[in-house]
């Protein structure tokens, strides 16, 4: 038995995550004056999302080896998918950073982080409050 449920734990992997995005943005922006440098993205949302059964599939099970799987592990498992971004304009110096999109990133990422965090001090707060046996 967890003494967390499934949506804080969900929550720490999506700081974590928000965490490793928020740190390949910021490397994008530093670098968007050095010539050649590719920008990168990060994604996890979907991984998160199957991990979480959020379309409803937890009834589905793999019959065969070669099947996909299907969420089974949880959201301790989620890996990130890091890669260069396939959408970019080249620069006449090689470099993909449009800085307008990364900070509309970095500033849509700082979002969802700091609800995350929101959610989670809500959740501990309500833990808190039945630990102090209701405020009595």
């Amino acid at each position: 038995m967890s003494l967390f449920d499934k949506t804080t734990g969900a929550l720490d992997t999506s700081l974590n995550m928000r965490l490793l995005k928020q740190d390949v943005l910021s490397a994008n922006i530093a670098n968007a004056e050095t010539p050649n440098y590719k920008a990168q993205r990060v994604d996890f949302e979907d991984q998160l999302s199957r991990a979480l059964d959020i379309d409803g599939m937890r009834h589905m099970d793999s019959t065969h080896p070669d099947h996909f799987p299907n969420a089974k592990g949880g959201v301790d498992h989620i890996k990130a998918d890091i890669y260069d971004e396939p959408d970019v304009v080249v620069n006449n110096d090689g470099n993909t950073v449009d800085m307008e999109k990364e900070m509309a990133r970095l500033t849509e990422n700082t979002i969802l982080y700091k609800a995350a965090v929101e959610l989670i001090n809500k959740k501990l707060g309500a833990m808190k409050y039945a630990v102090m046996d209701g405020g009595r």
